[in-house]
């Protein structure tokens, strides 16, 4: 056989012809979840860079203040306070008896923060202080991601963003990025919030049940969660509507009744609330305050003034939500929220970071500033953020109380 033919024969290992194969690629489906995340994180993206840079700007604010003071700025943030109720918690676990002892009884924290801390701290190098901190930021993240796309979904890109930006920059935001709990609760309300406006009953109910088990004012996103189910069976049957109502409070629930079984008694937390003067008045001890503060005493204390001061502008902003038909879950959890924090006769200066997570309150003004002049709007966030910043390190350098 000639050279040419051997030339011209087709090779018994390779086939002339082959079906083109698709590249091998590790890059998510443009339909996948990861797909999906990554345009969700990209879009919120302007919000988050927002709330990355008031915070930023409150903690150098915090800092230099505190190095003036000769004080150190992380004890500030991972130990004290209720962050140091939290860390014992996680180091002692709860107290087994109700006691006698005012403001004494560590039943009164609710347990997913202080058992994520241990948890994570076991597996992760450093203190459960720098760990506690740690979760404390990056939920807050996860929060403000959640903030914005409530803002997002029901009034566009640009009302998320100034939403986010405002949540961040209240006056109490500091307490955002201390071992606190409000960043986790308020990371799991915004996201039920918006599982429950996207039509997922499901999940909604989950997270509102882990907001039960971080916070007493879980009972809130509850509320919002089952009642919004309930309404939603009467247009429509759903199982899965009917199973978000009795799933949603589960998480606030099983906390209460676990206290009242280790304490031997049904009532077991509402006995140790009012051991730390946390009890429901109507709002009477409420009132006597604000006369007190702004009518009778001549001095009174400026952080006790600004926590009068949020409280009322606060029920102004539930007025303003409510002439906005806000959609009803919103407006149940804001309600609930306020109510809670109104009509507890117990202790008033941290009533202003109770509402904390309350950030349906402030759509109203980012709507407002959306169609205000670019002007006013830099000038208004400009005072926001550097009040916050100024708020933030006299709450935690002047002011002798927590926050």
């Amino acid at each position: 056989m000639s050279s040419t033919a051997r030339e011209t024969r087709p090779s018994s290992r390779v086939p002339v012809t082959r079906r083109p194969h698709t590249p091998v690629t590790t890059a998510p489906r443009a339909d996948s979840p990861p797909a999906r995340a990554v345009r969700a994180l990209r879009h919120a993206a302007p919000a988050l860079l927002g709330y990355l840079a008031v915070r930023g700007t409150v903690l150098l604010v915090l800092t230099a203040w505190a190095h003036r003071r000769h004080r150190g700025v992380w004890p500030i943030l991972a130990t004290r306070w209720d962050a140091d109720w939290y860390l014992g918690i996680a180091d002692h676990g709860y107290a087994r008896e109700l006691g006698t002892a005012i403001s004494a009884n560590n039943l009164a924290f609710f347990p997913l923060y202080p058992m994520l801390v241990k948890a994570v701290a076991a597996v992760t190098p450093g203190t459960r202080a720098g760990t506690g901190l740690g979760i404390a930021v990056v939920a807050s993240f996860v929060a403000a991601w959640g903030v914005f796309a409530v803002g997002d979904r029901l009034h566009g890109r640009c009302v998320g963003i100034l939403l986010t930006v405002l949540w961040a920059a209240l006056p109490v935001g500091l307490v955002q990025w201390m071992g606190y709990t409000e960043s986790l609760f308020t990371a799991f309300a915004a996201w039920a919030l918006y599982a429950v406006l996207t039509d997922r009953p499901l999940t909604a109910a989950w997270l509102a049940s882990l907001a039960g088990l971080t916070r007493p004012t879980g009972i809130a996103v509850a509320a919002a969660i089952t009642v919004s189910a309930l309404l939603s069976l009467r247009r429509r049957f759903s199982p899965r509507a009917l199973t978000a109502a009795v799933l949603a409070p589960l998480g606030w629930c099983a906390y209460v009744g676990w206290v009242g079984l280790r304490l031997g008694r049904w009532d077991g937390y509402f006995a140790v609330q009012k051991l730390w003067h946390n009890e429901l008045d109507g709002g009477r001890e409420t009132l006597r305050l604000f006369r007190d503060l702004l009518a009778h005493d001549v001095t009174p204390a400026l952080f006790l003034v600004s926590v009068t001061l949020t409280l009322i502008a606060s029920a102004a902003l539930f007025a303003l939500t409510v002439w906005d038909r806000q959609p009803v879950p919103l407006l149940v959890f804001t309600a609930a929220l306020l109510t809670i924090v109104l009509v507890s006769g117990g202790v008033y200066h941290p009533r202003a970071r109770f509402l904390l997570p309350g950030f349906p309150l402030l759509l109203p003004l980012a709507l407002h500033l959306a169609r205000a002049s670019r002007r006013f709007r830099a000038l208004a966030l400009a005072t926001a953020v550097l009040g916050s910043a100024y708020w933030g390190a006299y709450m935690a350098l002047v002011w002798p109380g927590a926050p």
